[in-house]
C-alpha cells in the first residue's frame, strides 16, 4: 500500500466536539426486525462504550447482531429500547429529523458496508466520492480538493472517471472507503470489510485500518475473521448467538480464550485419532483450512 498521508482536508484541523465523552456509548440497547413470522430479535440489552481514538473489533458468528449494532451506531437503525450517544449527543429517530443533528452524525460517523455494490450508485467514481460533500453543501473547490486528496491517498486517481460497477471487488472497496473518508469522519464503522476480497486487497485493507487509527480515527470493525483481529483491534466485544455481549476485553485475551470462542461459534473443534489417542484442535470459521498432523505426540 502507498504510504498514507492525510492532510488537513482528511485528517481534520482540531478535536472533535465532545471528544472528552466516549465516541460511542450504548446503554441497554435492544433491537429487532419485523418479519412475516413476527419480531426477529437482533440485539438484546447491549451496553458498551468506545473511547475516542480506539480501534475495536466486534466479533461474533453470522447472525449474532454485529451488522445491526453498526447500523445503530450510525443512526441507520434505531433501538426498540435503550440509549445511543455519539460524542455525548443522544441519537434517536426523532433527533435525526433535525437537519443539523443529522448533519453532525453523518459528519462524525462513516459506515462502510460489507457489500460495496450496496453502497455505490453513481455513474462515475468521481461523482461517488463527491456525493457526501455535496449533501453537506461544501464549496465546489473544497470538494474537488478533497476528492484529489482521498483518491491519491487510496491509489484510485486513475479510476475517477470510470464507472464503479465495472471495477474489481478490491477497487470497489477502495471507492466505498473513499466516499466515506472524503467527509473526514471521526469514527469509521466497517462491516466484514475483508469478505470477498483477494489476499492482496485484504492485506491492503488491514494496513489501511491500522494507519487510519494511527492518524486519530476511531475504528470499529465487525468481523468473524479472527486472523486479522490482532492488527485491527486493541479491544474486542464478543457477540453471542443470543444477540448479547458475551465478553469484552483486550484482543489477545479474548483470542486466547478457546472455550469462549467455541461457545459463541467463532471456532469449532476438529477431533483426530492417533492410534489410541483422540484429541482436538480448534479451527476458525473464516475459510478453508488444511490440517497438518504430526505422526508422534
Amino acid at each position: 500500500m502507498p504510504e498514507l498521508t492525510l492532510d488537513h482536508h482528511i485528517n481534520g484541523a482540531g478535536p472533535e466536539p465532545g471528544a472528552t465523552d466516549p465516541a460511542i456509548q450504548l446503554d441497554g440497547v435492544s433491537f429487532g426486525y419485523v418479519a412475516s413470522s413476527g419480531a426477529a430479535p437482533a440485539l438484546h440489552n447491549v451496553s458498551l462504550a468506545i473511547a475516542n481514538g480506539e480501534k475495536v473489533a466486534l466479533l461474533g458468528a453470522n447472525g449474532s447482531g454485529k451488522s445491526s449494532l453498526l447500523k445503530i451506531m450510525n443512526g441507520l437503525a434505531h433501538p426498540t429500547s435503550g440509549l445511543v450517544r455519539i460524542f455525548g449527543e443522544e441519537v434517536t429517530e426523532q433527533s435525526l429529523r433535525d437537519r443539523q443533528a443529522a448533519y453532525r452524525l453523518r459528519r462524525r460517523v462513516g459506515f462502510i458496508f460489507q457489500n460495496s455494490d450496496a453502497q455505490l450508485f453513481s455513474s462515475t467514481v468521481r461523482e461517488e466520492i463527491a456525493f457526501g460533500p455535496l449533501q453537506m453543501d461544501m464549496a465546489p473547490t473544497d470538494i474537488e480538493r478533497r476528492i484529489t486528496d482521498v483518491a491519491g491517498m487510496l491509489g484510485i486517481t486513475t479510476l475517477l472517471d470510470r464507472a464503479p460497477f465495472h471495477l474489481s471487488g478490491g477497487e470497489k472497496k477502495k471507492v466505498a472507503i473513499a466516499s466515506v473518508l472524503v467527509v473526514n469522519p471521526a469514527v469509521l464503522l466497517l462491516d466484514e470489510p475483508t469478505n470477498g476480497l483477494d489476499p492482496r486487497s485484504q492485506r491492503w485493507l488491514v494496513d489501511l485500518i491500522v494507519e487510519l487509527n494511527r492518524a486519530g480515527k476511531t475504528v470499529v470493525t465487525a468481523t468473524h475473521d479472527l486472523d486479522i483481529v490482532p492488527e485491527i483491534a486493541n479491544r474486542v466485544f464478543v457477540m453471542s448467538e443470543d444477540h448479547e455481549i458475551a465478553a469484552a476485553g483486550p484482543a489477545n485475551e479474548i483470542l486466547a480464550d478457546m472455550d469462549l470462542l467455541l461457545k459463541v461459534n467463532l471456532i469449532h473443534e476438529h477431533a483426530h485419532r492417533h492410534g489410541s489417542l483422540i484429541h482436538s484442535h480448534p479451527h476458525h470459521h473464516s475459510g478453508d483450512h488444511a490440517h497438518v498432523h504430526p505422526h508422534e505426540h
